[in-house]
């Protein structure tokens, strides 16, 4: 274990990168007594503020062991990252304890670690008296409707808390609880500026829910819808809000089914003078000619609208020309975009490229 002699060589504000996922080298991945081994000689060090273990085997030992770091009054750590490794209830509990009373972690990551209810539920409780975290991000940890409603009460009185990544809870009720308690949230909470809300699996009446929070929200920049059951009818909602909203700038509406009245909606949404939406995606969302063609007129119409992903839908000869003469234009730049133009034998054709909408707005790293 090299970590000792890591740590003393990184200059001020550094972060610690540890991932076991490096798929260009082999790595041998850290276990709870790499963590405890780590752990000691970062408990003087100053320069050391990000920590990144992220698919490693980490287990609920380990995380005690980063636990017991995080309560010490000299932690400098204001990033840790543990996502994708195998802490549960009892993890997340000592982590959550942990952070009671620490005043220096801003961002805490722990997606694909299956906590399950009981685990998110203490970490709601911690945010109850934890006023320094600013990012927290449990998507895929098996949070149930219990746990995710939690989340959501204590942000109506949580002013610190600017990104939540609830995505791909276990959610078996078709009543949707979770989606009236997020809207009364949104109509109060002014600190949140991120939400994660993919494979959710909200239908229309659960964006209905939402939209009437946001309608009374000003605070919320990004908002992760991807991967729902939303159609027109719940998209219609939304655009309303777009109407009139001047905060949010990132939607991700990816792997829904809105088709083409709903892309109809968004579009006459953008094309208000009052919209302020900077990037959208509608990729794989079964929108044909109309609806494609009808956003690529709201693209022109719209300056604050800069990025537009839209492959996965039928891109028929119109619509190939359309984005074509938006791309060569210059009204849209090649790198916002996931598709690019080529001719053969006369027709045009769109072709994929691997850019997509940002994975986050808000992060602690930057700060």
């Amino acid at each position: 274990m090299n970590c000792i002699r890591f740590c003393y060589v990184f200059g001020r504000n550094s972060t610690l990168n540890l991932s076991g996922n490096d798929r260009l080298r082999h790595i041998q991945r850290l276990n709870d007594d790499d963590v405890l081994a780590l752990t000691k000689c970062l408990q003087h060090n100053k320069c050391v503020t990000g920590l990144d273990v992220r698919y490693n085997n980490i287990t609920n030992e380990g995380a005690a062991h980063l636990a017991d770091l995080l309560q010490e009054g000299n932690s400098a750590l204001t990033v840790l990252d543990l996502m994708f490794n195998d802490i549960q209830t009892d993890g997340a509990e000592i982590l959550a304890k942990s952070l009671q009373g620490n005043s220096s972690l801003l961002s805490l990551r722990l997606s694909g670690n299956k906590m399950g209810n009981m685990g998110a539920m203490q970490l709601a409780g911690m945010l109850q008296v934890n006023n320094t975290l600013q990012e927290l991000q449990l998507a895929d940890c098996d949070l149930a409707t219990q746990s995710v409603m939690a989340l959501t009460i204590v942000l109506k009185s949580n002013k610190t808390l600017r990104c939540l990544d609830v995505s791909r809870p276990l959610l078996f009720s078709h009543q949707e609880e979770w989606a009236v308690h997020l809207s009364e949230m949104l109509a109060v909470n002014s600190s949140l500026l991120e939400l994660h809300l993919g494979k959710m699996g909200m239908t229309d009446t659960g964006m209905e829910r939402l939209t009437e929070g946001l309608q009374l929200n000003r605070s919320l920049r990004y908002l992760d819808l991807r991967c729902n059951r939303v159609t027109r009818d719940g998209v219609r909602h939304l655009a309303e809000v777009l109407k009139k909203n001047p905060t949010l700038e990132v939607v991700d509406l990816s792997s829904n089914r809105i088709e083409d009245e709903g892309a109809v909606y968004l579009s006459e949404a953008l094309s208000r003078p009052g919209c302020t939406l900077r990037e959208l995606s509608v990729s794989r969302n079964n929108i044909r000619t109309e609806g494609l063609l009808s956003l690529a007129r709201a693209l022109t119409a719209n300056a604050p609208l800069t990025h537009i992903y839209i492959w996965g839908n039928h891109l028929d000869e119109p619509v190939c020309q359309a984005f074509r003469e938006l791309i060569c234009s210059g009204r849209l730049l090649p790198e916002r975009t996931d598709v690019s133009a080529y001719q053969v034998d006369g027709r045009v054709f769109l072709a994929e490229v691997f850019h997509s909408l940002r994975k986050h707005y808000y992060s602690a790293d930057s700060r």
